[in-house]
């Protein structure tokens, strides 16, 4: 359809009650509680007449047949973009906020590659980076997506007075998928333009947060600011996700009463695979990471885990599409047991995982192996008690080893903060496998000599001050 038929037809909003219309959700509960900003409340009925004036805008700006760009930050303008797009049936580009300007050019010749709206239901795009480190778009389609926020209600539930917390960037699939599963339930999202463990009880106490979703890091830091909080009664759910949740940490927050459901996700499967039974959400260090969510198959093949159902992705754009009830190999290693209970002992080959965001290894090197004075490059992850894995690169020198302040000026410019070593070592040669690939796991061995590169020292998820933490964090 052209930006002239889609202006033209922005006087009829749909019927038939469509989970994911915003117009719809105005008909059905005009006055309940769409948004909360602050102090600024929104209505299902106000955020409609704001989606369909920013429509007149997207018409005119989007492209026939192409995928919509979109920044996915935290703001009032993107959540009604993203409810504009969906009722147009557009194809939402996501950006994730904390790229550079140079990887914001590479995803657009990436995207500009790819052609297309790769499939007729497709409602956003959210790029991952492959083993070798090249950005693949997984293509979620609006069906996938409702089938997640089933899956996920099937579990939680939903109660009136419902309203989740969302402090993740909305252009992550733990950030968009509480915008789709809110908007299906017609419930509440409190928006936050990032987080902070300083705020985040008085956000849970005033705006009556019953549901949020975090990363292992995210909770420590509040349990680490706040040593006498205990969780309010209308705190139903604390979602934990993105990377493994130490039992020390679940037995922290177990002993504050916080409500703990611990997931197990993937972007392609549109964020939730396998979770803490809400049951169980006060004792949830005895279940791994969950069980299977209703409607989706969880299988261990050769030590990997397997996922199929109709939460799973259309497939990668640009790429063969995957076929109907196909089993998708994760990558990640993991368990099943007796009681059906996922236990992950790894993730995906080479992927370090900092504070709940996703480090492909390959992509960094390409890019410290492209600076003047570095031959050759092995990035690895560096274990955490608060972060999880922090990255680390043992460096190789063609003479002079450059300076670490040039280096890392040079890594501010060309990687998010979450992709820039915190550590590095020059060493006089890199260790490889027979195959002569380079070998990946013998690399803490030999990088003995790692020293801070530059910047600040660690602070909290969000401090400014902070160019190597990422602002934000994701439930995968």
């Amino acid at each position: 359809m052209s930006g002239a038929a889609f202006a033209a037809s922005l006087g009829v909003p749909p019927t038939g009650g469509e989970a994911l219309s915003i117009f719809a959700a105005a008909q059905e509960a005009p006055a309940a509680t769409g948004l909360v900003i602050g102090a600024r409340s929104y209505s299902f009925a106000e955020l409609a007449e704001m989606a369909r004036a920013r429509m007149v805008e997207l018409a005119r700006e989007a492209h026939e047949g192409m995928p919509y760009p979109l920044l996915g930050d935290n703001t009032l303008e993107t959540v009604v973009s993203l409810y504009g797009l969906l009722e147009m049936k557009v194809p939402a580009l996501l950006v994730h906020p904390q790229l550079t300007a140079s990887e914001r050019a590479g995803l657009s010749a990436v995207a500009a590659r790819a052609g297309g709206v790769p499939h007729a239901g497709a409602a956003a795009i959210i790029y991952t980076s492959g083993t070798g480190g090249e950005a693949r778009g997984a293509v979620l389609t609006r069906s996938a997506l409702l089938a997640s926020a089933r899956a996920s209600a099937a579990n939680l539930g939903w109660e009136a007075d419902d309203r989740w917390l969302l402090c993740m960037p909305v252009a992550r699939i733990g950030g968009l998928s509480i915008i789709t599963r809110s908007l299906s339930a017609r419930r509440c999202v409190m928006l936050s333009s990032r987080f902070d463990a300083e705020a985040f009880p008085e956000w849970i106490a005033r705006h009556g947060v019953t549901l949020v979703s975090l990363v292992p890091t995210m909770l420590t830091r509040v349990l680490d600011a706040h040593p006498a909080w205990m969780a309010p009664a209308n705190l139903r759910a604390v979602l934990v996700g993105g990377a493994a949740a130490s039992r020390k940490l679940l037995a922290r927050a177990a002993a504050r009463r916080i409500p703990i459901v611990v997931t197990y996700g993937l972007t392609e499967t549109c964020s939730q695979v396998a979770a803490t039974p809400y049951a169980a959400r006060y004792a949830a260090s005895d279940w791994g990471a969950g069980t299977p969510l209703p409607g989706i198959d969880v299988r261990v093949r050769d030590g990997r885990i397997e996922v199929r159902g109709p939460v799973l992705m259309a497939g990668y754009w640009n790429e063969t599409p995957l076929a109907a009830d196909t089993w998708f190999d994760t990558g990640d290693l993991g368990d099943l047991d007796a009681r059906g209970c996922l236990h992950v002992i790894d993730r995906r080959a080479d992927l370090i995982v900092t504070g709940g965001e996703n480090v492909y290894p390959a992509e960094v090197e390409r890019a410290l192996e492209a600076f003047p004075g570095i031959a050759a490059a092995g990035v690895f992850g560096v274990p955490d008690e608060v972060w999880g894995h922090t990255v680390a690169a043992a460096l190789v020198a063609e003479s002079m080893p450059p300076s670490d302040p040039a280096l890392f000026e040079y890594l501010c410019q060309c990687l998010a903060p979450h992709k820039r070593p915190r550590q590095v070592c020059y060493v006089d040669r890199l260790p490889l496998m027979p195959t002569g690939k380079l070998d990946r796991r013998a690399l803490p061995e030999v990088a003995r000599g790692l020293h801070p590169l530059g910047g600040k020292t660690r602070g909290t998820p969000g401090a400014s001050a902070t160019p190597e933490q990422p602002r934000y964090h994701d439930d995968r």
